[in-house]
């Protein structure tokens, strides 16, 4: 009977720390605004660990702009398989809902505006009840291999190319009296080095971030930053700190879309691809930015 007992209570731990971590969908799985974690200084921070951030493989966490829904590709076993899945927290009467959306379709990004989500060269159109089929941008976007492209408050595109050799641009298109102009490429300020990608344009267009490899003898990127001058024109890049970068891998940096935290995502244990994505304050760009 001691032996039953010991045996249920160990059980019944087990099923609230799973009801409290990665749970089944629509399950509900956290409460608060940033999924109740407390907010990180100008250290980062696994984002909701156990919940968010777990032993595998999350990357591309962004929040709509009404900061009520949270999408992200998570990598999971089904049925013996590894599946890559698009995943949506919901939050709702005070509490975050799981759901799988499908499986991988693009990294996802949400226009400032919140009327567009987009998924590399395709997109979804906010409609009533939520989104509508994917759509694509079509040409010239659709002959290009867009990894991840964002979007400024007045339209503009900042997007990467994936390539075998690591030597894609990245480019930004304009709207130009409501017409979208097509893809250049970003100065040669940004785009130097190698395996460029994952960029993210600031609403006000004011800096771009994105993850690259330079000046190392590895294959492990970091996060830059780039400013823009008085002139209109992109300063240096700047590679982000040592607290931002590591030994390891640094990519996919994106601002909340209230401007408080930066997110990305972290390499943690090469040997298992355990990839988490993290966060800090958002201070830490602007305590980048060139003083006059």
């Amino acid at each position: 009977m001691k032996r039953l007992s010991t045996w249920f209570v160990v059980l019944f731990a087990a099923l609230v720390t799973y009801s409290e971590g990665y749970a089944q969908d629509g399950t509900a799985v956290a409460q608060g605004p940033y999924f109740g974690q407390k907010p990180p200084g100008l250290i980062p921070e696994a984002f909701a660990p156990g919940v968010v951030s777990t032993q595998g493989w999350e990357i591309s966490g962004v929040f709509s702009p009404d900061m009520k829904e949270f999408y992200l590709i998570r990598e999971v076993e089904v049925a013996g398989n590894l599946e890559q899945q698009f995943i949506v927290f919901e939050y709702n009467n005070n509490a975050w809902t799981e759901n799988v959306i499908s499986t991988r379709v693009g990294q996802p990004f949400i226009a400032p505006d919140g009327k567009t989500m987009h998924l590399g060269k395709r997109y979804k159109e906010r409609i009533e009840g939520g989104w509508s089929e994917i759509k694509s941008l079509g040409s010239p976007f659709e002959e290009l291999r867009i990894m991840r492209l964002t979007s400024s408050a007045s339209g503009t595109y900042v997007f990467d190319e994936a390539t075998q050799d690591g030597n894609g641009l990245l480019r930004y298109s304009r709207l130009v009296g409501g017409a979208r102009e097509a893809p250049q490429p970003l100065p040669e300020v940004i785009n130097t080095g190698r395996w460029n990608a994952h960029p993210f344009i600031a609403p006000d267009e004011s800096y771009i971030l994105w993850d690259g490899q330079r000046n190392s003898p590895v294959r492990n990127a970091d996060l830059f930053v780039s400013f823009r001058q008085p002139d209109g024109s992109w300063g240096e890049a700047i590679k982000m700190g040592d607290e931002i970068n590591t030994e390891e891998s640094e990519s996919g940096a994106r601002v909340t879309p209230d401007g408080k935290y930066l997110f990305f995502n972290r390499m943690v244990e090469r040997a298992t691809d355990n990839i988490d994505i993290y966060w800090v304050d958002a201070k830490v760009i602007e305590n980048l930015r060139p003083k006059p």
